[in-house]
């Protein structure tokens, strides 16, 4: 029976959602499952709340805790799969870091995880221990599946594949999400019959063909989209549709940070507009930290506790490693000529088929040049962040914020530098050195 380590076993709802799929998935329900994390009483809550879970779905699988660093390896002995969701540094203090000091330049954000300046800092402080991760990887697993779930997901999936040794994939919620939302929001019929297909980068993937029974419905999702009146969530995204040609997986929070046009110092009625959030992501993790307290004792401590299959890929896709039955995901992965206008060094979201063999990524060949243009955009930052970890150099830092399509619209080149400086300087604590 396999084996999955579950990194940042503390995100507990996210836990039951992975683990209690595995748990009732057949060739996953008697495995181990290792939960590790530094925080003793998130683990102690998660163990008992999926002790519950496994009792009532049979006690087929064995249940481990490991706390702390000086046990990691130990979690990771003899892994399978290793799906990762950690958050270094957390919401107190580094999130609220990652919105006060640019906001203290005049630099304003929603999400700051994926890009941007908040979205670079996460990125910093989390690398080094992923790559802790996959040292102790290549020492006691060196032949598991590495299931990132954590962001910023095209940084830190391809710091593990260009670092390191361990076979890894980027998972995310965005693409299996998009095509059904944005019918149900345009109150379009959807069904077994819409076929579509997705590629690009992550949180920037593009929704390229949707069809139902061989028909183009993009005319009809184009019109319906420009009809919609009154405020709505996903202002941002239609507005890209209509100048670039394309639906984009992401929500219009985040994408309103992707790029250069929507948050604007100088055109503050762009946010009413638009519609558009800011600080978003500080208000939710403050939202979460409430609704976990509320939901503590029925999780925890509720022995009746069952658990449904969710639409997370990671059971399905250990399922198809396990049986040889493949599955089709959305997924992120090195590029290596996947979109053939975008660098090969860049980490894409294709589609690929899953089986015993593993991630087998679809060939796309070149995206729309507006939409490859757009992702350059966002893989400059990444490229160079990634540089910044690997030779621990702040030049790296610097150019990465000043190629920052949003970054750059809104400072100059000197308050990006001293911005960085200051973020350095708050986060000493989370990260290594730089020179």
């Amino acid at each position: 029976m396999p084996k999955i380590t579950f990194m940042g076993a503390g995100s507990t709802i996210f836990a039951k959602n992975v683990l209690g799929d595995s748990m009732m998935t057949p060739a996953l329900s008697q495995a181990t499952i290792a939960l590790y994390d530094i925080d003793a009483a998130r683990l102690r809550e998660s163990a008992m709340m999926l002790e519950n879970i496994n009792r009532n779905l049979g006690g087929k699988a064995q249940i481990e805790s490991y706390l702390g660093v000086e046990n990691r390896r130990q979690a990771l002995h003899g892994a399978n799969y290793v799906v990762n969701a950690i958050q270094v540094g957390g919401y107190d203090p580094c999130t609220i870091t990652d919105f006060e000091i640019p906001k203290k330049y005049g630099l304003r954000q929603t999400i700051a995880d994926t890009l941007g300046i908040g979205g670079i800092f996460r990125a910093l402080r989390t690398i080094p221990v992923m790559i802790d991760f996959a040292r102790d990887m290549e020492a006691v697993c060196p032949d598991a599946w590495f299931l990132n779930y954590t962001n910023p997901m095209a940084m830190l999936t391809g710091a593990m594949l260009t670092m390191t040794s361990i076979k890894t994939v980027g998972l995310c919620h965005s693409v299996q999400a998009c095509c059904k939302k944005l019918f149900a929001d345009l109150e379009i019929p959807y069904d077994q019959q819409v076929q579509w297909k997705i590629a690009g980068i992550n949180h920037q993937a593009w929704l390229l063909e949707v069809t139902r029974d061989g028909r183009d419905l993009y005319p009809m999702i184009k019109e319906k989209a420009a009809q919609r009146a009154g405020k709505h969530d996903d202002m941002v995204r239609y507005e890209i549709m209509k100048r670039f040609g394309f639906y984009v997986t992401e929500s219009s929070e985040h994408n309103s940070e992707y790029m250069p046009y929507f948050i604007k110092s100088m055109y503050p009625e762009l946010l009413e507009r638009f519609n558009i959030p800011l600080d978003e992501y500080p208000r939710r993790c403050v939202d979460q930290i409430e609704k976990w307290n509320a939901q503590r004792d029925e999780l925890v401590h509720n022995k009746q506790l069952t658990h449904e299959r969710s639409l997370e890929y990671a059971s399905y896709i250990m399922e198809a490693m396990e049986t040889n039955a493949p599955i089709k995901i959305g997924a992120n992965v090195l590029n290596q000529g996947l979109i053939t206008n975008l660098p090969s060094s860049a980490v894409v979201e294709v589609p690929c088929m899953v089986d015993k063999s593993g991630v087998c990524p679809t060939v796309i060949g070149a995206l729309p040049e507006a939409c490859a243009a757009l992702n350059r955009t966002n893989i400059n930052v990444q490229l160079l962040t990634l540089e910044a970890a690997r030779t621990l150099r702040k030049e790296y830092i610097y150019q990465a914020a000043m190629l920052d399509p949003h970054t750059a619209a809104e400072l100059s080149i000197d308050e990006i530098v001293a911005m960085c400086d200051d973020l350095l300087a708050a986060h000493v604590d989370w990260m290594p050195r730089y020179q």
